[in-house]
């Protein structure tokens, strides 16, 4: 076989997984012996014995290729790293399922070295998943921004107490809910939080955002489907504790009054997938439904 058309590769492991320190140190080798260089973030320099690792920021900026170890929340992570990789340019992960569900980690570990043996000689089918973008205001200053693969969550901080949550979409009132949350999913991320929460699966090439509120007082309110060229603003009425996680990675502490402004990101995350698995495949899987 000719040589490999990619010739770095980075690795980003699971934390304190018994699978991934076994895996890594066999993962290096074979690489390695296909005459590929490795970079290792942290996790995976201590399976190794190679401490220590690199960032998964730099692993991401020296990498063409990111082989991701792990769960749905590793890639997550993964996903942001890439992001950082010279003006977010195109780093498909190739993420092998280590976790208990994994819908996005769709590689599984007996498929690991075919599977990968065709993604090094570019021959492989590249998902892309539109991200979300989200911004953070307060008093007409912008506070923070982040991009989301998964969902923009809002949640109470306090036991026992709703949150009240005025929504707008398009600068058009929707409604004020008073719940436990409220999602803003991306058809990615509807099969996350969203899907616990009640929320409609999206096939993951429709150009929709979900919202999709948590446990809602008002038992009509029900999970709205808008186009993601909308522009969903959530803002935080009185003074209920309230927490913005974003793809339940990284987090912020909101006010009174903040708004949160969510749109169509102009990031995309490339996501190597198996040839033969398509998205109904992964749902009759991971959601035991019927078969035929």
């Amino acid at each position: 076989m000719p040589s490999p058309t990619i010739k770095a590769v980075g690795l980003i492991a699971k934390p304190r997984s018994d699978h991934a320190a076994g895996l890594v140190p066999e993962l290096i080798a074979w690489l390695e012996a296909h005459k590929v260089a490795v970079f290792l973030d942290e996790e995976s320099a201590g399976y190794a014995g190679r401490s220590p690792g690199l960032s998964r920021d730099e692993v991401a900026a020296r990498s063409e290729l990111l082989v991701v170890l792990g769960g749905d929340g590793t890639l997550l992570s993964a996903a942001r790293a890439s992001l950082q990789r010279d003006g977010g340019r195109d780093l498909p992960l190739f993420a092998v399922n280590l976790g208990s569900l994994g819908f996005l980690t769709a590689i599984k570990i007996e498929e690991l070295y075919p599977q990968l043996e065709r993604a090094l000689h570019g021959d492989c089918r590249v998902a892309r998943r539109r991200m979300i973008h989200a911004e953070l205001w307060r008093d007409d200053r912008r506070i923070t921004s982040h991009e989301a693969l998964n969902d923009v969550v809002l949640t109470k901080a306090e036991i026992a107490r709703m949150i009240d949550l005025e929504v707008h979409v398009d600068n058009h009132f929707v409604c004020v809910y008073k719940a436990d949350g409220l999602i803003v999913a991306t058809p990615t991320g509807s099969t996350a939080y969203s899907l616990s929460a009640g929320g409609p699966i999206m096939f993951p090439s429709v150009a929709a955002t979900a919202i999709t509120p948590i446990c809602p007082h008002t038992l009509t309110n029900r999970p709205l489907i808008v186009p993601n060229e909308s522009e969903i603003e959530v803002i935080v009425l009185y003074n209920s504790p309230t927490y913005m996680t974003i793809d339940g990675q990284v987090g912020e502490i909101l006010e009174t009054g903040d708004r949160i402004v969510c749109r169509r990101s102009e990031h995309c995350i490339s996501l190597v997938r198996p040839p033969e698995l398509m998205f109904f495949d992964v749902l009759r899987e991971k959601l035991k439904w019927g078969e035929r």
